[in-house]
Formats: structure tokens, C-alpha cells, sequence
């Protein structure tokens, strides 16, 4: 479970009016202004092309921005690059590991690259935590695709962190790894890690993020906390079984948004998250209206749904 830990408002990034046009005229990302807090994860949703990686790629220093300017934990990214990329730990979508090197060499190399002393004891708990221990000793060739995507996970932490940027993470890894790999996420953010998450499963999001980020066409149309936004924009839908069926929406209830089914047996009826109230005085309306109703049930909109229509209302 989560600790009750507070999170910090200060933000450990900071993203001020960043664009990035490339040499051939292609727009990636546009004025994107963006605060993450210490020790929250949050998800950034979008399209495949929408500048998710773009911008993961610029706050980790990969690329260069046409405009604007990032700090993390307060270093400037450019002027202060190296001091600022060692708190940042990126799980990329594509593998970068040398395939003839053992498990143990992979992560012991990545973390002497960001100039820290070697520690057994810290890389052989990554690999026990990321179910790689018993690997230790094998090629990076001859694991499996699950085990080579924990690989590149016990990479990025393997110099300590306090920022990981999780780009894809679970793509074509099954269900079950999925899961682990959620687990293990929970786990580094209660210990005090600020995770991004990028990810077209909007499930994970839904499951995992404190807030959400939502970026089309280069430009971050929404950053909100997740149960507000599952709130604010969630919608329900309230299906009512009839005793009876009826030929048509009695005239007294046009006020409400109903639809009767075709079968004539059920009326769908959808609200709002802060509707409450309506779903009472449709009931009493119904009573009056001498319809009978024998049960009902909802449906709220999922993180996927919510997605979807933000897209869709996006210019």
C-alpha cells in the first residue's frame, strides 16, 4: 500500500514554454509548460506521434529544444547537464543494451557511467526486486523479451535516481509482467521516486498515475490530478429495467436525456459525475409517469473513454 508520505508542491521538473521544430519544418512540440511533483507518478497520454517521447527525450537532455528551458531538482538541463541528468533514470521504448554482455556487466557498466562507485549489494536488490538475480550471469542474448524490458529498467536505476521516465514500459510484455511491473513502480514511488509514465495502455494510467497529462499535435491540452478528472469529466450511464415495456418516453420525461431501447423494455439515462441530484428527481418523474421500474444498473466512463473524447475535442 502507498505510505502516507506528503507529496511536496515544489516540482522536481519544471518545463517552461518549451517547443521543438525539427530540421525538415516537422513541429514536435509547441510552448509546452509543464511542473512535476516529488514523489508522484504521472502519466503523459497520446497518440503514437503526439511528442510524448519528444519531450521525455528533451527533459533528459537526448534533445535539444528550439525554445524554452527545463530544470531538474532546480539544474538547468543544458547549462547544468551533468549534474542534472544524474537524477534522471530513462527506461526508453527501444533496447539499448550491448546483447553478448552478461546481466550483471549491464548494470554494473550503466552505473559507472554516471561516475558512481561500484555497489554489489545496491545492483545485486535491483535485481532481485526486478526477478533478474537468477540471470545475474547469463547473456543479455539469450533472456527473454520480458527479462531483457526488466533489464533496461535495473539499467535506469542502477545509479540511484530520484527521477525515472518509464517510456512505453510494458509494450509487448504479457499481462502478467505487466502487473510486476506495476508493482514494482508502486514500490519505487513509495520509496520517494518521481515516476513518468508514457503508455498507450490507458489502463496502467488509470491504475497507477497520481496525475495525468493528456498531449496532442505537439501541445499538452490537459494536466490534471486523476480522480478530479475522473470526476470533472467521467460520465455514467444509468440503464433502467422496466416491469413493462413501453411504446414510447412518456411527454413528462422529455426533460431528461432518455432512450428507449429496442426492445421497448429498457431506458438509458446519461449523466454527469456531479449529477447526482437528477437521478432522484428521474425516479420520482418516472413514478408519476406510471412507468414501473423493476432494477437498474450503471456504468462510469473509464480513463480510456475520457481520453478519447479529449482527443476528439482537440483542435
Amino acid at each position: 500500500m502507498r505510505t502516507n508520505r506528503a507529496i511536496t508542491m515544489l516540482p522536481i521538473i519544471h518545463v517552461s514554454h518549451v517547443s521543438k521544430t525539427y530540421a525538415g519544418g516537422q513541429v514536435a512540440l509547441r510552448d509546452v509548460s509543464l511542473d512535476i511533483r516529488r514523489g508522484e507518478i504521472f502519466a503523459l497520454l497520446g497518440r503514437n506521434g503526439a511528442g510524448k517521447t519528444t519531450l521525455i527525450s528533451i527533459i533528459c537532455g537526448i534533445v535539444t529544444p528550439s525554445a524554452g528551458k527545463i530544470t531538474a531538482d532546480g539544474h538547468d538541463i543544458e547549462r547544468e547537464y551533468r549534474a542534472a541528468r544524474s537524477l534522471i533514470g530513462l527506461v526508453p521504448q527501444e533496447l539499448t543494451i550491448d546483447f553478448f554482455e552478461s546481466v550483471w556487466a549491464t548494470v554494473s557498466l550503466s552505473r559507472g557511467l554516471f561516475g558512481k562507485k561500484p555497489n554489489p549489494a545496491y545492483i545485486e536488490k535491483i535485481l532481485r526486486e526486478l526477478s533478474l538475480w537468477e540471470k545475474k550471469d547469463v547473456q543479455v542474448r539469450k533472456l527473454s523479451g520480458g527479462m531483457k524490458r526488466r533489464l533496461m529498467i535495473a539499467k535506469a536505476l542502477s545509479h540511484e535516481p530520484q527521477i525515472l521516465f518509464l517510456d512505453e514500459p510494458t509494450a509487448g510484455v504479457d499481462v502478467e509482467l505487466r502487473r510486476d511491473m506495476w508493482q514494482l513502480v508502486r514500490r519505487l514511488r513509495d520509496a520517494g521516486t518521481t515516476i513518468i509514465l508514457t503508455t498507450h495502455y490507458l489502463e496502467e494510467a488509470e491504475e497507477m498515475a497520481d496525475r495525468v497529462g493528456v498531449i496532442d499535435k505537439g501541445e499538452l491540452i490537459l494536466v490534471e490530478d486523476k480522480k478530479e478528472l475522473m470526476l470533472k469529466l467521467g460520465k455514467k450511464r444509468l440503464t433502467l429495467i422496466l416491469a413493462a415495456p413501453i411504446e414510447e418516453i412518456p411527454a413528462t420525461l422529455s426533460a431528461y436525456p432518455l432512450t428507449l431501447s429496442p426492445d421497448k423494455r429498457e431506458l438509458v439515462y446519461h449523466y454527469d459525475n456531479s449529477e447526482h441530484g437528477g437521478v432522484a428527481a428521474l425516479l420520482i418523474d418516472l413514478v408519476k409517469a406510471g412507468v414501473e421500474v423493476k432494477d437498474l444498473r450503471t456504468e462510469e466512463s473509464s480513463l480510456e473513454d475520457i481520453f478519447v473524447s479529449l482527443i476528439r475535442r482537440a483542435p
